[in-house]
């Protein structure tokens, strides 16, 4: 038995959305990765902690200009193309480009109340401690959308942005 095929412009599934939420931490990796490469070679970085502050801001600027770019355009990063998921304005438009950064900038709500504890804590050199904080509160920020009227993430509600089901028109 399969489960039923959501409405288009309906809000995805939440366990939809998390395997969007993986499966985007897979591609972006290629993206750190040559993003890293590329800094290197420009900055002539030979340890990883030489220039350490330098290269998280200028991956902060890469990981957005990915996610303003798709999202004000297309509405869609290649993740959320494969899970058939969008992200539209409120009113079901495109999303511009200043909202969508406002959603990025926004979106780091998923990591900061996990990160702060665990600096709080004095676990921030702890890789265990730091995945296992992570996880939690990934997972404790998702099931807010229980909580949001039509499953939103509260980072869309701020922002006035939505995730509705999305599958593109077969053309005969």
């Amino acid at each position: 038995m399969t489960a039923p095929t959501p409405a288009p412009g309906s809000a995805p599934g939440l366990m939809r959305r998390l395997a969007c939420f993986l499966y985007e931490g897979v591609l972006l990796f290629g993206i750190v990765m040559a993003a890293g490469f590329v800094y290197a070679i420009a900055t002539g970085q030979r340890n990883a902690l030489v220039g350490q502050h330098g290269l998280q801001l200028s991956l902060f600027v890469v990981l957005g200009a990915y996610f303003v770019w798709f999202w004000s355009h297309s509405g869609q990063t290649l993740a959320m193309q494969t899970w058939h998921i969008r992200l539209v304005g409120r009113d079901g438009g495109r999303v511009s480009a200043l909202r969508a950064s406002a959603r990025y900038l926004c979106a780091y709500l998923w990591f900061m109340p996990a990160l702060v504890s665990v600096r709080l804590a004095g676990l921030s050199h702890s890789g265990g401690a730091t995945f296992g904080a992570l996880a939690i509160g990934v997972l404790a920020y998702a099931a807010l959308a229980w909580l949001h009227p039509q499953r939103q993430y509260w980072h869309d509600a701020v922002c006035g942005t939505r995730l509705v089901t999305w599958k593109p028109q077969v053309r005969n």
